[in-house]
């Protein structure tokens, strides 16, 4: 009877040695890289996939050339939504994505304080006017700056431009900054920027001619590298649904 006690005892201590908890359910994370100006309708769907996937997202903004050149030396994260095709394209040339979708369109346009107090024509010719201060992106950093460079060079502006631009900065919103803080008069900027709620009172645009500005689709591509392809993929896909548009719409694209 002891002996049978005993071995009892020892496999009930044994049996509790055993015993191991449960690993934390961990839930799937999605990276996104995104150019800045994309920011408020990428949250919005951000935050329907979470719900739809039990998911968490994650949105790295950034400049699209900034965006570009960390993705490609981290070689991490799901998607890139750029704001200028471009950098999807020099994506695409480097075998760095596997799958892209149109999400909508953007072009750029002449932003001005509301109200356009200083009556600045919208025409191209107002950003090497004297009588203007003028911020200007950076073609380096940001897609912006890109097309900037771009539409001022077509028209034989652009050195001229610069020579009389104050400053250069990185992205859509610096130059949206630049106006608010009163650094500047005119900039040349992304159009959907002018939509964003905090800038609607603010800001507003001018808009060039199509044949001088012509509207660029925003691309959405996954990575190569990408650890829930899946989950991306379902990001794709809410994005370029009914809904999806809509909340790109609502936001200034096209």
């Amino acid at each position: 009877m002891a002996l049978f006690l005993l071995l009892a005892y020892l496999f009930l201590v044994c049996s509790g040695c055993d015993k191991r908890e449960p690993e934390e359910y961990q839930r799937p994370e999605l990276l996104i890289y995104c150019g800045i100006t994309m920011a408020r309708p990428i949250r919005v769907l951000a935050d329907r996939l979470e719900e739809k996937k039990d998911c968490t997202v994650k949105i790295m903004l950034n400049g699209s050339g900034n965006l570009y050149r960390s993705l490609t030396s981290n070689r991490t994260g799901d998607l890139f939504l750029p704001g200028s095709a471009l950098y999807m394209q020099r994506c695409q040339r480097e075998k760095l994505v596997d799958s892209v979708v149109e999400v909508g369109s953007n072009r750029a346009t002449l932003v001005v304080r509301r109200g356009n107090p200083l009556k600045v024509k919208g025409e191209l010719a107002s950003l090497v006017d004297p009588a203007y201060r003028v911020v200007l992106g950076d073609p380096d950093t940001g897609s912006i700056g890109r097309e900037t460079k771009r539409i001022l060079g077509r028209a034989g502006l652009y050195e001229q431009a610069l020579d009389h631009a104050l400053a250069l900065t990185t992205d859509s919103k610096g130059l949206t900054r630049s106006l608010c803080e009163n650094r500047a008069d005119l900039t040349l900027n992304w159009r959907a920027t002018t939509f964003w709620p905090e800038n609607r009172e603010k800001i507003e645009a001018l808009d060039l001619d199509p044949a001088t500005a012509p509207p660029h689709p925003l691309l959405l591509g996954r990575l190569v590298f990408s650890r829930h392809p899946e989950l991306a993929r379902a990001f794709m896909a809410l994005a370029t649904d009914k809904e999806g548009r809509a909340v790109f719409r609502r936001y200034g694209f096209q």
